[in-house]
């Protein structure tokens, strides 16, 4: 069913495009064959080592991966192009973590399954002001707080379904998807490989004026293997620069829908404020992620390692809720970017305290070919979860 409805889909697009607009010249082959053979090959290695403390587990968790990435982009005829990229990611050394399906237990998670795969897998219809996108594809919206695709981790999270946008820079854009399956970061061997349902993604952004960002958004996951996670999330967020600083501020309002078997409405909260202090950008920041009748606002799809916190201790909002205050500092250093932030986490519903959480990372770009990244966090658990510390070495490069 979810299919017929992506086929009605595209071709209301493709009709309404095709009507409004005529198709941008701009690096077009002549035929489809200079098209075909006109194409570029990427290669990207990311190899990463990932150490993992956990007190309430005995041994440690030590995962040697490397993920190699190929792709291959078509040249562009009467509009079109095609994407097509395979992800494969392989243990180097040991298998001592448990990667949630080689039934390593006794230790502690490091969500980089073995396996390959296809990572993305699309047909692209680009307009002169408007791109549809059928088929397998990444999608990050808005900072990927709500949407994204979770790409710290080797196997990224990609969907399968319809996106069109419109517009362009310092104009209004919209952006519409429709997707039927969630290919998750866990491999074709989970059980929590996939999430299936419709899924409706609508983010539309306006510039108020220059540098500065008013967007709202409507996401609708009405999810057939994941009922807990079926709920409507709507809201607003503004990005602003101003001479002395910047800010963004965010609301959001969730609500369950379809087969969920909870009945609940939370809110969504969020104030950031960042300056530049001498050689140092600080940042300083509130989110609230609010809970009701025992449910906690969830982000399912969003990029989870980016907030709360490197450990990931919450990627599944406790029941009460959670308050994250956070302070942070960017530094260039020898090179490369020093970062540095303090996490103090809270319920939203009571007065429990949750716990503080150090992150510290280092990222040093050589050239447009090779990169280094060292990260360590540290988590100080009161009461929820249990001490935790995690450190990452990781070395990437592009072709």
């Amino acid at each position: 069913m979810n299919q017929q409805k992506l086929s009605t889909a595209v071709a209301a697009i493709i009709l309404g495009a095709s009507a409004s607009q005529a198709l941008a010249a701009e690096n077009e082959t002549a035929t489809l064959t200079d098209a075909l053979t006109s194409g570029e090959v990427g290669v990207n290695l990311r190899y990463r080592v990932e150490h993992v403390e956990q007190d309430a587990i005995d041994d440690i968790a030590i995962a040697s991966t490397l993920r190699t990435r190929l792709n291959w982009t078509s040249g562009r005829y009467r509009g079109f192009d095609v994407l097509l990229e395979m992800d494969n990611v392989s243990e180097i050394g040991n298998d001592n973590y448990n990667s949630t399906v080689n039934g390593n237990t006794e230790y502690p998670v490091v969500a980089d399954p073995q396996g390959t795969e296809v990572n993305q897998a699309y047909v692209k219809y680009s307009g002169s002001n408007s791109k549809i996108i059928v088929g397998r594809q990444r999608i990050n919206l808005d900072g990927q707080r709500f949407i994204g695709g979770v790409g710290w981790r080797q196997n990224e999270q990609t969907y399968d379904g319809l996106r069109y946008q419109f517009g362009g820079e310092g104009q209004l854009q919209l952006d519409y998807s429709y997707i039927y399956n969630v290919n998750r970061i866990f491999g074709e061997d989970s059980p929590q490989s996939d999430l299936d349902g419709d899924i409706q993604l609508l983010h539309a952004s306006y510039p108020l004026a220059e540098k500065h960002q008013l967007s709202a958004f409507f996401y609708n996951l009405d999810l057939d293997n994941a009922a807990s996670f079926a709920a409507r999330t709507f809201g607003a967020a503004y990005r602003g620069d101003f001479a002395l600083f910047a800010a963004e501020l965010s609301y959001a309002r969730q609500e369950d829908i379809g087969s969920n078997p909870s009945d609940f409405a939370a809110d969504y909260y969020l104030a950031e404020i960042s300056a530049p202090l001498g050689p140092v950008k600080g940042k300083l920041g509130y989110e609230v992620l609010g809970s009701d009748s025992g449910v906690g606002f969830s982000t399912p799809l969003a990029t989870l390692h980016k907030f709360q916190g490197y450990t990931d201790q919450f990627l599944q909002t406790p029941a009460d809720g959670i308050e994250d205050l956070y302070l942070g500092a960017k530094l260039e250093l020898a090179g490369g970017d020093l970062g540095i932030t303090y996490h103090s986490f809270t319920a939203n519903e009571g007065s429990a305290d949750y716990g503080t959480e150090w992150n510290i990372s280092y990222g040093h770009k050589f050239n447009d070919t090779f990169s280094a990244l060292v990260k360590y966090a540290s988590y100080d658990a009161e009461d929820y979860s249990t001490d935790t510390d995690k450190l990452w070495l990781m070395l990437t490069a592009k072709f």
